[in-house]
């Protein structure tokens, strides 16, 4: 063979000398491959944190997870850089259903994915002619098991260390500073590569060239059901698991070939898991602590070492391990205090839920399904506009401690970033604090709640109501109904049934607030009506007190939004009334509020010029009630108007409310008549 041909070791290792393929660790790999994509900074729960590009990527990405992500990232970095974290693994504890298996799994994808590039592809070698030696019988080639690097067999050549960087330098052209960094992955062959490498030098009469000529460079297979370059090795049950499952065993068809009973490539290492990860790949331990003592010693000893051992033979391998353990599972495990020698080889990551309703949306249509719906009848199934909402902002106040610092709402509209009345987001940052300090981690910031399969099993009750498939529609207020069913079916712990029942009253609070505003954007036959009159008393209370106000109180303005000059007429009669309706009497409560406007005005308008203010409730209810009562004074009210149709008048209203929530706010007939409905109840008033 010549050096043109591109499976021989020499090609190989000019090409990594090159910079057209690369040689590096699983962590090396994992860690550019993640650093490449960028990051952003972001603000989470009043903590400056990393937001790494890659996990967002794609059509079904993780949503959330800053800390466990940034966790992850400095774990790899710092296996990459040669620390500790080298000889651990990565453990990713917490609730069943938050997301631990999925972003294990998202990250498999995506390392798939980056070593499908033609610089980034794993390479590995075979030994061929191996018929030729007389001692492998009918065995004709011989594959690394633990697809291990031609890069390490270069550095294994001869026996003597001194020869093998003399190869490389003069074959290759490797200069002391790229042997140097070469070096830094050296690890021995495994011991059949070992085995056979010596036993050809023997049969060639110790001639590099012809021993050379009997390897053959090929890319490692990306096969994802192969289980290659990423395996996930779920826990299995006590009887059919054994260490064969992870290590491999004697194989029967080899030892009918080979007679030398010493050649340790009668051990079938891929039947094990880890050798099919082990060239540079990630291994995936699904419930780790699930499996019984033999293989969590098993793992003790791969985790530490990174070799596979048999009967005295090792096989170093390359791989990252990542696992995942349910709480209650790996505080079993804890209790049982001779096994703190495994506990102490990983690095522990406690997952909490998404506590961010805003994120939490995103979560929420994963499970709704993007696909497009259909009643058992086979006919279009409309989704209610206010279903996602509805949905997320239960679930995740099932998910927020109680606390007396903060009320669930303020906690839930802080965890999210937003505008809480006078609270400020040291005070949930301090909440989080003092929860972190408890030894129990279920009694941590987003430990406990509902999650996402609670979610999924909410959705598929609401699908098979017959109210869902008699109006051909998913409407928002059924989904309490669903989720309370969920909670009195599946929590089985007294007083967490009895917290999430009443987190999901919040929740119908919640909802009905959104339904006030959403009935005024009706009225006015508008989809931002209330947006736009929320801003108008935010600029009012911005110029009431402005120099260049003439009599008849109109003010000049520059919109940031758009940076047009506006014109506005300011009404000191509706900021006042709707001072009122938040409860300010006094001139001074006045004062404190405008003030209080201003500077959360002042600090978002300049981060964010779209920010709008709806995000304080307090603040859009006012204004809602007050427009509402105001625009039909002569009906006594909307609801009054609405849920009395006798009169023509009030039957044009209604009709014309039903025909924009038809055309413009998304709904269909079932979930407009239906949230009407409601919204003329005086249920769930707050």
């Amino acid at each position: 063979m010549t050096a043109q041909n591109n499976n021989t070791l020499r090609h190989h290792l000019e090409a990594v000398k090159k910079g057209d393929r690369v040689f590096e660790n699983a962590f090396q790999g994992i860690s550019r491959m993640i650093l490449e994509a960028g990051f952003e900074k972001v603000v989470v729960n009043a903590k400056t944190t990393y937001d790494f590009n890659i996990f967002r990527a794609g059509r079904k990405h993780t949503i959330g997870m800053y800390d466990e992500i940034n966790s992850f990232v400095s774990f790899v970095k710092d296996a990459a850089e040669g620390g500790s974290s080298k000889e651990m693994a990565f453990v990713l504890v917490g609730e069943p259903g938050n997301g631990k298996t999925f972003f294990v799994e998202f990250l498999c994808g995506q390392y798939r994915n980056f070593l499908s590039s033609s610089k980034n592809r794993k390479y590995t070698f075979r030994f061929v002619g191996m018929d030729q030696m007389g001692n492998y019988g009918r065995i004709r080639e011989i594959e690394s098991q633990t697809y291990e690097d031609p890069m390490i067999l270069a550095m294994n050549l001869f026996d003597d260390p001194e020869a093998n960087r003399r190869f490389l330098a003069d074959e290759a052209g490797f200069s002391e500073e790229d042997l140097e960094r070469v070096y830094r992955n050296y690890r021995p062959l495994g011991a059949d590569s070992g085995y056979i490498w010596n036993d050809l030098r023997m049969h060639l009469d110790d001639d590099m060239g012809a021993m050379l000529d009997r390897v053959q460079v090929i890319p490692v297979p990306m096969s994802e059901t192969l289980g290659t370059l990423t395996g996930k090795y779920p826990a299995k049950d006590k009887i059919t698991s054994s260490a064969v499952d992870l290590l491999g065993e004697e194989s029967i068809q080899r030892l009918l070939h080979i007679t030398d009973t010493n050649n340790p490539y009668r051990f079938d290492l891929r039947r094990g898991a880890l050798a099919r990860v082990g060239g540079g790949g990630i291994h995936f331990s699904d419930e780790i602590f699930k499996n019984k003592k033999d293989l969590v010693q098993v793992y003790l000893g791969v985790i530490q070492n990174r070799a596979i051992e048999i009967d005295g033979y090792r096989w170093p391998i390359d791989s990252m391990i990542i696992a995942t353990s349910n709480n209650s599972e790996f505080n079993r495990f804890l209790a049982e205090k001779e096994e703190a020698p495994i506990v102490d080889r990983c690095r522990i990551c406690y997952v909490s839920h998404n506590t961010n309703y805003k994120m939490q949306e995103g979560l929420t249509s994963y499970s709704i399904g993007g696909e497009s719906k259909t009643t058992l009848t086979r006919e279009e199934l409309h989704q209610d506009p206010n279903l996602n909402y509805a949905t997320s902002v239960s679930v995740v106040l099932t998910r927020l401690p109680r606390s007396e610092k903060l009320t669930p709402i303020e906690t839930m509209k802080l965890a999210a970033g937003e505008v809480a009345g006078e609270k400020s987001i040291k005070a949930l940052a301090e909440v989080i604090d003092t929860l972190g300090q408890e030894p129990d981690i279920t009694k941590r910031f987003g430990q406990k709640g509902l999650g996402h399969r609670s979610l999924g099993r909410s959705i598929q009750i609401l699908k098979e109501s017959s109210e869902t498939n008699e109006g051909r529609c998913m409407t928002a207020y059924d989904i309490f109904k669903a989720l309370e069913r969920v909670v009195l079916d599946y929590v089985v712990d007294t007083n967490e049934r009895a917290k999430y029942l009443e987190d999901l009253k919040t929740g119908k609070k919640l909802y009905r607030e959104r339904i006030m505003t959403e009935m005024f954007n009706a009225y006015m036959d508008e989809p931002f009506a209330i947006r736009k009159d929320v801003m108008n008393y935010v600029n009012m209370i911005i110029g009431i007190d402005a120099e260049n106000l003439g009599p008849d109180r109109m003010w000049k303005y520059k919109d940031p939004q758009s940076g047009e000059l506006r014109a506005l007429k300011i009404d000191e009669r509706y900021v006042k009334s709707v001072e009122e309706r938040i409860g300010l009497k006094t001139e001074e409560q006045r004062a404190s509020f405008r003030t209080s406007i201003r500077k959360i005005y002042g600090q978002k308008i300049s981060v964010d010029p779209n920010y709008d203010f709806m995000d304080n409730l307090e603040l859009v209810k006012a204004i809602t009630d007050v427009r509402l009562k105001s625009d039909i004074a002569g009906a006594g009210s909307l609801i009054g108007a609405l849920a009395n149709r006798t009169n023509e008048e009030n039957q044009k209203l209604y009709d014309r409310m039903i025909v924009t929530m038809l055309g413009k706010l998304g709904y269909c007939r079932t979930c407009a008549t239906k949230t009407i409905e409601y919204f003329c109840t005086q249920e769930d008033e707050s």
